[in-house]
């Protein structure tokens, strides 16, 4: 079995714990601190313009 860890401080946590996958509330609220400050992020896909620019270009006809 792998051994998890605390994605804040990287201490081995107990997978019982109810503050899982963090080792307590501080290294929890570390991470929403983290989130609310901006520091993480999602990556975004840009599908809506890719759509725009190919629904500009004239459909092929052969």
């Amino acid at each position: 079995m792998s051994i998890i860890r605390c994605p804040t401080c990287k201490k081995p946590i107990d997978p019982k714990l109810a503050t899982v996958p963090f080792c307590s509330e501080r290294c929890r609220q570390v991470d929403l601190g983290r989130w609310l400050g901006e520091n993480y992020s999602l990556p975004v896909y840009r599908l809506e313009e890719e759509e725009e620019e190919s629904s500009d270009t004239p459909p092929n006809e052969d």
